[in-house]
């Protein structure tokens, strides 16, 4: 007779059962270290395809690769105990059938241990969501500001200024609610039209740059730690300036090692001379 085990991280149910109460707190990670520093104070940690700009120095999402995703992911897990863990599915993995999506996400979730998955898309997505979720895989949804989609949005951009731009994110959100995602990310939209969609759907909002009025945020680690100096994103409030501090320290390497001032084996590891 085995006996049940008590999971100790956030679990799927837990994060829905925020929709209208304590809002929920997310940070993305990619890393073993970083997930460690953010655990304690993150319901759930997002493996977002960002690494692409915030650790491979890309101009987008879009090189981010499958195996990238999952090797992030993976190490995201072992990082963390408590957080809740969800991986970005990188662009070109899952929209060419709802088959596809499944293979690779499956994939994601066995190889990296995470607790689901996030895809981007509205209507269109809508059959591979539900598909997804009725073979056992939770599904985060992203509408709004789509970045795998940037060429045909024209860039960064708001979204949702006008009526129709509006109407048609709001379509997409109840799209991907109805087909069973368990949360959504809503991204660079009006605080209207978050509040708006908030109030129309069942299940968790995840705002990021779409105001306070979601049920919860996500924000890149990176922006907010202010690791870049040449480029935040306005909705960023910067938390700490860590990019600062670590260009100080390595000219401070830089300085010891040049005056060959930098300690030897005996101050660094407490070795005494004999």
């Amino acid at each position: 007779m085995s006996t049940a085990t008590k999971l100790s991280r956030i679990t799927i149910p837990d994060l829905c059962a925020h929709k209208g109460k304590e809002p929920i707190v997310s940070l993305t990670a990619y890393t073993a270290p970083m997930a460690r520093m953010l655990d304690e104070h993150c319901d759930f940690l997002l493996v977002g395809d960002s690494m692409g700009m915030a650790l491979y120095g890309m101009d987008s999402t879009l090189g981010v690769t499958l195996d990238m995703a999952i090797n992030h992911g993976a190490a995201v897990v072992r990082g963390s105990k408590r957080a809740c863990v969800i991986v970005d599915m990188p662009f070109g993995t899952y929209g060419e059938s709802k088959e596809q999506a499944y293979r690779n996400a499956a994939r994601v979730m066995a190889e990296t241990g995470c607790s689901g998955i996030k895809i981007e898309g509205g209507v269109e997505m809508a059959e591979t969501v539900k598909f997804l979720f009725e073979r056992g895989i939770p599904v985060m949804g992203h509408v709004g500001l789509k970045p795998q989609s940037l060429h045909t949005a024209g860039g960064y951009r708001s979204q949702g200024r006008d009526i129709d731009a509006a109407n048609k994110i709001m379509a997409d959100s109840k799209a991907i609610a109805d087909a069973g995602a368990f949360a959504l990310v809503i991204e660079a939209t009006v605080e209207a039209l978050a509040r708006e969609i908030t109030e129309a759907i069942d299940i968790v909002t995840i705002g990021i740059g779409a105001s306070s009025a979601c049920d919860g945020q996500v924000l890149v680690a990176e922006d907010a730690l202010g690791m870049f100096a040449d480029f935040t994103p306005k909705f960023v409030r910067r938390y700490a300036e860590i990019g600062n501090a670590i260009e100080e320290a390595a000219a401070s390497y830089a300085k010891d090692v040049k005056a060959r001032t930098f300690p030897g084996p005996e101050n660094c590891y407490g070795l005494k001379k004999k």
